[in-house]
C-alpha cells in the first residue's frame, strides 16, 4: 500500500520500513569491489548488505524493484525490508553530518528552499562555567579554547526557522600565533556545523503523496531566545573557511545512502 505521508527526519534512519536487507550476494565478488559484509562462518559462503533510506517509501518502491533480480550477478538476490528478527541491524539513531543535512535539504527543498545564518559565534574559553581557559604548571603552554556558536535555519516558502547550538573545543600545547590562529578558525567552524546539525534535527519533512513537501520544526519553549537574551554576545557574519585547515572532519556513516538522495 501507497503511504500518503512520508516523514524524512535528519537522522540516520533506523527504522525497519528504511532499511532493505540484501542477501544471496554471490562470493564471487570480494569487499573492495562493494561495499557488503561477509556472511557468518556458520552460513553458506557469501554477502550480505544493508541499504539504509531516508524515505519509507523509496525503501519500499527500491524492495519490490530489485528483489529477484541479478543485477551484477547470474543468481538473483533477494531484497526485503528489515523486520524485528534484526534488532542488531537497527543501532540507535545519530544526527546526520553537517553535509549530509545539506544533502537531504537541497534534494526536497531545493537550493533555494532553505538557508542559514550565524546569529552568535563566541569565544567562550575564559567563561567560568565552559572549561576556561588555562595553565598548568606541567606546560605553561597549554591552553584549552572553546568556541560556541548559535545558528538559524530559515524555511522561506513555509514561514518557518530554528535555532540550534553548537560547542567545539580542543586542548593547544603552544601559544604561538602560527598555531593558535588556525586552531581557530577550525574550532569556530566546527562549532557552526555542530549547530547546523542541531538545528535541523529539530526538522521534519513530511513529504504529501502529490509530491509536495511540508517543513515542520519541533521547537520546544526553552529553546526560544528573546533578543534580550542575546544581550552581550558578540554577533558575526559568515566568513569563507577555505583559509583554514579542513582536518577532522568527521567521516561519513559507514552505510549506504539512498541514491536519489546524493544525486
Amino acid at each position: 500500500m501507497d503511504i500518503e505521508v512520508d516523514i524524512i527526519e535528519f537522522r540516520v534512519p533506523t527504522e525497519k520500513n528504511k532499511t532493505l536487507f540484501v542477501w544471496d550476494i554471490q562470493p564471487t565478488f570480494s569487499e573492495a569491489f562493494i561495499y557488503v559484509c561477509p556472511n557468518a562462518s556458520v552460513a553458506e559462503p557469501g554477502f550480505y548488505a544493508l541499504v539504509k533510506y531516508f524515505s519509507a517509501a523509496q525503501a519500499s518502491k527500491a524492495q519490490r524493484a530489485t528483489h529477484g533480480r541479478g543485477f551484477f550477478q547470474s543468481f538473483p538476490l533477494k531484497v526485503k525490508l528489515s523486520t524485528k528478527q534484526y534488532p542488531h541491524f537497527l543501532p540507535k539513531a545519530k544526527p546526520l553530518s553537517h553535509s549530509k543535512c545539506q544533502d537531504l535539504s537541497n534534494h526536497y527543498l531545493g537550493f533555494n528552499g532553505w538557508s542559514t545564518h550565524i546569529v552568535t559565534l563566541k569565544d567562550i574559553s575564559n567563561c567560568d562555567d565552559a572549561a576556561r581557559l588555562s595553565t598548568t604548571p606541567a606546560d605553561p603552554q597549554e591552553t584549552t579554547l572553546k568556541y560556541g556558536c548559535i545558528v538559524e535555519v530559515t524555511f522561506p516558502r513555509h514561514g518557518l526557522s530554528c535555532r540550534g547550538v553548537g560547542v567545539a573545543e580542543e586542548m593547544v600545547k603552544s601559544t604561538a600565533p602560527d598555531i593558535v590562529l588556525p586552531k581557530r578558525g577550525k574550532l569556530q567552524r566546527w562549532a557552526r556545523d555542530k549547530a547546523v546539525v542541531d538545528a535541523f534535527e529539530k526538522v521534519l519533512l513530511l513529504v504529501l503523496g502529490n509530491g509536495k513537501v511540508v517543513v515542520e520544526c519541533r521547537v520546544e519553549r526553552d529553546d526560544i531566545l528573546q533578543d534580550e537574551d542575546l544581550e552581550g554576545l558578540v554577533k558575526v557574519n559568515d566568513i569563507p573557511w577555505s583559509q583554514f585547515d579542513p582536518e577532522g572532519q568527521e567521516e561519513d556513516e559507514a552505510i549506504l545512502w539512498d541514491l536519489s538522495v546524493n544525486m
